[in-house]
């Protein structure tokens, strides 16, 4: 009699559970009805799949088509992140099979609605990252009536690798950034189901943060993705040539900045597992390496200092040309643009090796006395804090009013923001502005997220909060991002240049860009990059 009860007791409870997920809201995609969760009056659907899993033969090849599915997919649960590092401390699931995307939505929506539609995809230098987790969460855009689709994309060797046995292989398939093929594969499913969530495939707005950032610049500029999104966004994104931005696949298209080809740098990796021919066997003997092995630790070299990652790919099919090159000639969409960066991005010797103010000045050759003016205008800047505005403004902000001009200059708006805000009890350690990637959570009002985060959030951060995150919805709704409730924010232009700064106590004011002499003389730096800086070691 205890059995029968026990077995009773149990079918209740799993019919039970069956009737609350049956509860969720239900959307059918393309390839079959997905049901997700609520919370908050937030529709959310999580681990949708844009593409097959890339494993076995499918490994670094173009993401292909998702197989349907007859029953109700369940999408509340987190999907496994891309292979990747794995860092002290993370829980995160990891598989191979990680091309998924996540949508949130306002859950009282129905068929006739078209709400603009932004696309996120996240940073980790093109080796790490992820589209779930609580610091990507969509509630905040959704409850401004702007749907948010998160995504997934292979990583590392996973998500950027060139052999010469994979380069003969499917000749007419795309090699190299698999990365960006799974971007451009999941800007097709938003293309083409998107409508059944209550979006607008017609106002889609792209987004990313560093690596997702370069990302963005190099979606602007890949023929590929032409017409699946209308407005971008970069977050510390770049945009020059030389930082994450095209390797080229082979010695035959060799570049200055990058010496050594992708393909070699496959050969060096395959020759990492002993692996000595460049043939059909030795690719398939790559492809039935494990994921470990191919993650390798996150190491991007060998023991003897051997480069055994590329990085993104310049093919000349899919990626044909760099972004700076596009802007350059005009080659990229007229549509609305925002950009910007931190205020103090990275310290240390990310960019030049220099050891001292007097030796990074000397690099600037001809232009020494001006770059001293610029970064050290009083001579008592501490040489940290000039080596941090040094590389910020190299990596990120001199690059980012120069993709801004070029939108100008074809007429298409463009608007520019610095952020500077750091928390009172974080100022000992970022003395010298905000860190790379400290805008995210206030963009995405999900303060409780934050690196390093305080227990509780100040009023005045949450305001922030609310002020970023409108901007960017309204940029989303409009391409403008001005509305009610924000502060003004200038369109730019060459002549006034102005941009929208949030200072160190979270001030959100307009004015004219106050980096504007270091912006010079790194704007004429580049102008000689590759025949007087790179030699003097920049």
């Amino acid at each position: 009699m205890k059995i029968l009860f026990i077995s009773i007791f149990s079918l209740l409870f799993i019919a039970t559970s069956h009737a609350q997920q049956s509860t969720g809201p239900e959307v059918r995609t393309k390839s079959g009805v997905v049901r997700g969760g609520t919370e908050e009056d937030i529709s959310y659907f999580k681990g949708i799949p844009y593409a097959a899993p890339p494993v076995g033969a499918n490994r670094w090849r173009p993401p292909q088509p998702v197989a349907p599915w007859k029953d109700v997919r369940d999408a509340t649960k987190d999907c496994a992140d891309c292979p990747q590092r794995a860092w002290p401390g993370s829980t995160s699931f990891q598989s191979e099979d990680c091309l998924f995307l996540n949508v949130w939505a306002p859950s009282s929506i129905d068929k006739k609605t078209k709400l603009p539609v932004m696309f996120w995809i996240h940073g980790g230098g093109f080796t790490g990252g992820s589209g779930s987790g609580p610091g990507a969460s969509g509630k905040a855009f959704a409850k401004q009536g702007v749907i948010l689709v998160t995504i997934n994309y292979r990583l590392g060797r996973l998500g950027h690798f060139a052999f010469p046995a994979l380069s003969q292989e499917n000749p007419e398939e795309y090699k190299g950034s698999y990365a960006f093929m799974d971007q451009i594969a999941a800007l097709k499913w938003v293309k083409e189901n998107i409508t059944a969530f209550g979006g607008d495939p017609n106002n889609v707005t792209i987004f990313g943060f560093s690596a997702g950032g370069v990302a963005v610049h190099s979606l602007l500029t890949i023929p590929a993705a032409k017409n699946l999104f209308h407005k971008a966004i970069g977050h510390s994104s770049g945009g020059r040539d030389g930082v994450l931005t095209g390797r080229p696949i082979n010695k035959d298209n060799a570049d200055p900045l990058y010496s050594i080809s992708a393909e070699t740098i496959g050969t060096n990796f395959a020759r990492r597992h002993k692996i000595q021919n460049i043939d059909a066997d030795a690719l398939a003997r790559l492809r039935a390496l494990t994921v470990e092995q191919i993650i390798d630790g996150g190491q991007e070299n060998d023991s003897s200092g051997i480069r055994t990652y590329s990085g993104p790919i310049l093919d000349g099919k899919l990626v044909v040309e760099t972004a700076e090159t596009a802007y350059n000639a005009g080659r990229f969409p007229s549509i609305p643009l925002m950009i910007g960066n931190c205020s103090a991005e990275i310290g240390g010797p990310f960019v030049s090796t220099a050891t001292s103010k007097e030796m990074l000045f000397a690099l600037f050759g001809e232009n020494e006395d001006q770059a001293t003016a610029a970064f050290d205008p009083n001579g008592k800047n501490e040489f940290a804090e000039v080596q941090t505005m040094f590389n910020t403004d190299w990596v990120w902000a001199e690059p980012a009013r120069m993709t801004a001009r070029a939108f100008t200059k074809k007429r298409a708006p463009a608007y520019i923001f610095q952020f500077g805000y750091v928390p009172a009890a974080a100022r000992e350690r970022s003395r010298y502005g905000a860190g790379h990637g400290s805008d995210i959570a206030f963009v995405f009002n999900t303060l409780h997220a934050r690196w390093g985060a305080p227990q509780e959030s100040t009023a005045e951060e949450k305001e922030l909060a609310r002020i970023m995150n409108t901007y960017w919805t309204n940029f989303a709704k409009t391409g403008n991002p001005n509305g009610k409730d924000v502060p003004n924010w200038p369109l730019y232009d060459i002549k006034t240049e102005e941009i929208l700064d949030v200072d160190l106590d979270g001030k959100v004011q307009s004015k004219p860009d106050p980096r504007k002499e270091r912006l010079n003389v790194i704007e004429k730096a580049f102008k000689n990059k590759r025949e007087t800086i790179q030699s003097r070691g920049i």
